[in-house]
């Protein structure tokens, strides 16, 4: 039977649209929602990646000009380009770590939206409430790491450490000028 577009929602209210594949199944139909999470975790990846490269490279500038003890004469040429290729080829991996943490955490809430969607027009209370609450976390998660990665970058920048150490050392300097 053949539907045209006005009865299809009234004879079948659930149908949808698929690709019919007449080749067979390749591995690609198979975990087509797999990969398409793969694209999503490297593009959040790379993107966190990016704005990790931009802050710290200015709080390596920034840096390089506020330890300057003679202003003029102790401060680079080109203090952007140099705190630049400084944090590319010293601190690439540190940026890497601190966007893939973040990445993770922004990808589960990706799927938590994408289930939030799924089941808006569920009776089930309690499995809403508790998506809700998952959300609501996460959402916290992340603005808590995007913070303490923020200031990890910025003591990488400073002094050159590790992402984990860097990141400790942020938060007890904060935890320290709490009251501030």
């Amino acid at each position: 039977q053949t539907f045209n577009t006005t009865n299809v929602t009234k004879l079948c209210p659930g149908a949808q649209c698929t690709f019919a594949f007449y080749g067979g199944e390749s591995l690609y139909h198979k975990y087509i929602f797999i990969f398409q999470l793969a694209n999503a975790f490297v593009f959040l990846w790379l993107v966190n990646f990016a704005i990790a490269l931009g802050q710290c490279t200015l709080a390596g500038a920034f840096a390089s000009y506020y330890w300057a003890s003679r202003k003029p004469a102790d401060i680079p040429l080109w203090p952007l380009f140099s705190s630049f290729g400084r944090a590319i080829r010293y601190h690439t991996g540190s940026l890497a770590f601190g966007a893939l943490i973040l990445a993770v955490v922004q990808l589960i809430r990706v799927i938590l939206e994408y289930l939030d969607h799924k089941l808006k027009g569920t009776q089930n209370s309690f499995t809403r409430f508790l998506l809700c609450c998952l959300k609501c976390c996460f959402w916290c998660l992340e603005r808590f790491l995007k913070f303490i990665n923020r200031n990890a970058y910025i003591m990488i920048a400073i002094y050159g450490k590790n992402f984990c150490t860097s990141a400790k050392d942020a938060f007890f300097l904060l935890m320290r000028n709490v009251v501030r």
